[in-house]
């Protein structure tokens, strides 16, 4: 398994905007792609406008070939170029799980 983790900033007038198009990110995420294991949005500070992405792969490839090159993905990066606080996203990856636990 892979996973990545994205935080991000939002300006405020776009808000409304980003959290449409990250909900529709995340749900053809999961939807779509066989290697999308799930994909969570988590709001961190809603003052800040503050958020994170927790998504879990099958493999890289499945993050960095599948995913990137999907429509969705695309439609996505769109609205992420007017959204996001400019060098505000960082993306963190790993491949080695320590402990999951899940129901």
């Amino acid at each position: 398994m892979f996973s990545v983790w994205v935080t991000v900033e939002v300006q405020e007038q776009h808000v409304s905007e980003f959290l449409a198009a990250i909900r529709e990110n995340a749900e053809a995420s999961v939807r779509d792609e066989v290697g999308c294991l799930s994909f969570d949005v988590i709001e961190i500070d809603r003052e800040a406008r503050q958020y994170g992405f927790y998504e879990i792969y099958r493999d890289e490839v499945a993050f960095t070939l599948e995913h990137r090159r999907a429509a969705h993905y695309a439609t996505w990066k769109d609205v992420a170029a007017r959204a996001l606080v400019p060098g505000s996203q960082v993306i963190t990856t790993g491949d080695r799980f320590v402990a999951i636990t899940s129901r």
